[in-house]
């Protein structure tokens, strides 16, 4: 008994070991992924340029070979590509910046007189709630929020006159960054070649994994592009034709509050709200028809833009989105919470092939 229950156990790690190990091509995708992951992580302050380039070039493959199927060539079809993004950056760059950078200067000199009136509204919550709140202790909150104020105004300070340096290397940036853009878009099959020299050579399974992922990953980034679009536009018209204050900084909030899923929506309330406050008050009709209005924006952009936009999608349950955006986050900042979802495809598509491949030969997966 005791012969055959070691035989058993034997053979019950033989077969975990086969099922996670199973053959030379699991072992060249998990040291593709490992040496991949360290270089990003470790090279990722110095080649940030290059890694914006080869995710800027990615997302605009997806037009170019849009243009080739309609028998236009490569180069053609690149410059013209090239042409819509450089259009797309310039308006950037040069209209709704500028108004963003404006808008939000006229709302930080404003805050010294929100602080105000908001100080004048909490300073009358003991008086109509006496049995809940006092005097003293209003007095204590709003001595530490001033503190933090101060010291937040502080560091902002400190932040700007450092921002010359990074001013500088953001106006590289702006130079090499398009170029590299288009000469991964105009070389990308002599790149691509190159590139794959060193890869291992028994590489069928990471193909594999690389083609379900490439799905997912390009209907994802390019459909939030599409949706940070659609939402910044429709917010803005909205924002501007009540003639709410910031209506341009709002709708880009509104915009990129996409970006994290969950989290984003939450956030960009507070403002919005606030500064309907503040602007009308509570009893201004204003302030409901906007709180109507950006509740209607964001039904709107939960049930129809997202299924639309996103019905090729990954599901992930909402604990691994989270996750997803804290790990890659805190990582590499706002590249890792853009691609957080993504990448956390990438992690569900390796994982769901991992065991899969257990009961396969090499020759079955070639």
């Amino acid at each position: 008994m005791s012969t055959q229950a070691e035989f058993v156990n034997l053979h019950f790690f033989r077969e975990r070991f086969k099922r996670f190990l199973p053959n030379s091509q699991a072992i060249s995708l998990a040291f593709i992924l490992i040496v991949s992951f360290a270089l990003i992580y470790s090279l990722s302050g110095v080649l940030m340029p290059v890694f914006a380039s080869i995710i800027l070039a990615y997302l605009l493959e997806g037009l170019v070979a849009k243009a080739e199927k309609l028998n236009l060539p490569r180069l053609p079809a690149v410059c013209l590509v090239f042409s819509v993004f450089m259009t797309g950056l310039i308006f950037l760059l040069f209209y709704l910046m500028p108004i963003v950078s404006q808008q939000a200067v006229e709302l930080i000199q404003q805050i010294p007189d929100i602080i105000r009136r908001a100080q004048t509204e909490i300073l009358r919550l003991p008086k109509m709630y006496p049995q809940f709140i006092s005097e003293n202790k209003i007095q204590e909150i709003m001595f530490a929020v001033q503190k933090e104020l101060l010291t937040y105004g502080q560091n902002m300070l400190s932040v700007s006159a450092a921002s010359v340096v990074g001013l500088v290397s953001a106006l590289i940036y702006l130079f090499l960054v398009p170029m590299m853009v288009f000469f991964f878009l105009k070389d990308k099959r002599l790149l691509v070649e190159w590139f794959l020299q060193f890869m291992p050579t028994d590489r069928h399974l990471t193909v594999r994994v690389w083609e379900e992922v490439n799905v997912q990953m390009s209907n994802y980034v390019r459909g939030k592009f599409v949706e940070v679009f659609i939402l910044w536009f429709v917010s803005y018209i909205t924002f501007a034709t009540m003639d709410l204050n910031y209506a341009m900084l709002l709708a880009v909030l509104m915009g990129l509050s996409v970006i994290i899923p969950y989290v984003g929506a939450t956030l960009v309330t507070v403002p919005v709200f606030a500064v309907a406050y503040f602007q009308w008050g509570l009893s201004n009709d204003n302030f409901m028809y906007i709180v109507i209005a950006y509740s209607i924006i964001q039904a709107l952009d939960g049930v129809i833009l997202v299924p639309v936009l996103f019905s090729e999608a990954v599901n992930l349950h909402a604990i691994a989105i989270v996750v997803a955006i804290l790990f890659f986050g805190g990582l590499w900042g706002f590249w890792g919470v853009f691609f957080a979802i993504p990448l956390a495809t990438v992690v569900k598509a390796v994982l769901t092939a991992w065991p899969r491949i257990g009961d396969k030969s090499p020759d079955m997966l070639c």
